[in-house]
């Protein structure tokens, strides 16, 4: 063991270069893969091809095992050149945390089937903690470190005593005129050097770009969730009148209200309706075809239940409390003809749909909703009318609900088309 170890540490300088260099080229795909896969922009223009991406980010994430295992075995001699510097010292640490941290909440965040929501939402919190404090601090590590370490007068590797000792004797001839360079103690080092300079552009332009956007993120993220919904309910461009009245048994919301942060999540830009432009419909297959407007809509008989709302991305959202008309009531309403099998939902944005079966709709808890926690949904999280199917992934859940068509024949969802589940049951765990 002790030879193999001896022969992976030869080279020990330039295997050193090239796992920053690697580094680095995993890091900016993970960045690039990451921030992709969280923006809305992309969702919509990828389309199938976010699917493609999401497993590039989790191959490459596990890819980041490689460096990271192999630098493993190079640590003990790296430990010793740097052991008089301690800068050095722990800015290894501090990497190797940020690697390390990734990769388990990269790997709990993928197998959130096995380790349940209570780990996957804290996974998910360091996950994103690391990235946007870590992810510019280690770009610039990478970029800075693999020049700093091609330069032999500031990296710590330094040739053996006997190579110092016993110089290479030096041709004599033509070759033995040739003038040495003068040694750093010769020349004068320039009080700011351009290598310094572009490290402190790259340092401050990461810090300018990545700065407000971690800042907004952290104050999202350690804050309640009734203090995000009303800050969203605040701003809903949705001019929806009068507002629904909460029954009793949505004010107060049971205990104490939603636990978690939403994340917004869109594939075409977020609608906004009032009372002109909005309507909801049942028809297809179906023995009274019905539209409803705004007015009319809420003298439905509505009821309430507390469910647990769960993102097949990785987040969680618990003991919400929806107010609605379940959605048997409606179909009760229009009473289903024998040749009808599925249920095809409708969003307002006019781009998403989704079905699940008749027999998948005997569910007693899919709801129709129009209040979260006693208060109306805003637009930013799929109000005035969203659906919500607590058992299954919640891009099942369409938002901006305005249409229910009974069909005959199957139906592919937006995002089943593209890869996605076409039965997005929760597992045990969860459900």
């Amino acid at each position: 063991m002790g030879r193999w170890i001896a022969a992976v540490q030869k080279g020990f300088g330039k295997k050193l270069i090239r796992l920053h260099s690697w580094n680095a080229w995993l890091v900016a795909l993970l960045a690039i893969t990451g921030l992709v896969l969280v923006g809305g922009f992309w969702r919509e223009i990828l389309g199938e091809g976010r699917v493609w991406v999401r497993w590039i980010h989790i191959i490459g994430g596990l890819a980041l095992l490689v460096p990271v295992v192999y630098y493993l075995f190079l640590a003990s001699k790296h430990w010793k050149q740097i052991r008089e510097k301690p800068n050095q010292k722990m800015n290894v640490i501090l990497v190797m945390i940020l690697l390390v941290g990734w990769i388990i909440s990269g790997i709990l965040l993928w197998l959130l089937r096995q380790v349940g929501p209570a780990v996957a939402n804290t996974a998910l919190f360091i996950h994103d903690l690391l990235t946007w404090v870590g992810l510019p601090y280690i770009i610039y590590h990478s970029l800075t470190r693999t020049a700093w370490l091609k330069d032999p007068k500031k990296r710590s590797i330094r040739l053996s005593e006997d190579a110092i000792a016993k110089p290479a004797s030096v041709p004599t001839g033509k070759a033995a005129a040739v003038t040495t360079k003068p040694s750093s103690a010769q020349t004068p080092s320039p009080f700011y050097t351009r290598r310094a300079f572009l490290r402190s552009v790259i340092g401050i332009g990461l810090a300018v770009s990545v700065g407000p956007t971690f800042i907004r993120w952290l104050g999202s993220s350690l804050t309640t969730g009734g203090g995000s919904w009303e800050e969203m309910a605040a701003s809903n461009p949705n001019k929806m009148v009068p507002d629904p009245k909460p029954l009793p048994a949505s004010l107060p919301p049971e205990g104490g209200g939603a636990q978690g942060e939403f994340r917004v999540y869109t594939v075409t830009p977020i609608p906004s309706f009032d009372n002109s432009n909005w309507s909801f419909t049942i028809d297809g297959l179906v023995d009274r075809p019905q539209t409803w407007n705004w007015e009319q809509f809420l003298k439905i008989k509505r009821s309430v239940q507390v469910s647990d709302f769960h993102c097949v991305t990785g987040w969680s959202v618990y003991k919400n409390t929806w107010e609605g008309i379940p959605l048997n009531d409606f179909l009760k309403m229009a009473g289903v003809k024998p040749t009808a099998q599925t249920i095809k939902f409708y969003s307002g944005d006019g781009v998403y749909t989704d079905s699940i079966t008749l027999e998948q709709a005997q569910l007693k808890d899919i709801m129709v909703a129009i209040l979260h926690d006693g208060k109306i949904i805003p637009a930013d999280l799929g109000g005035p009318v969203r659906l919500v199917i607590p058992k299954m992934y919640a891009y099942k859940s369409v938002k901006w609900l305005n249409r229910i068509e009974l069909i005959a024949e199957d139906h592919i969802g937006y995002w089943e088309q593209r890869g996605y589940d076409k039965d997005a049951w929760l597992p045990d765990n969860l459900s």
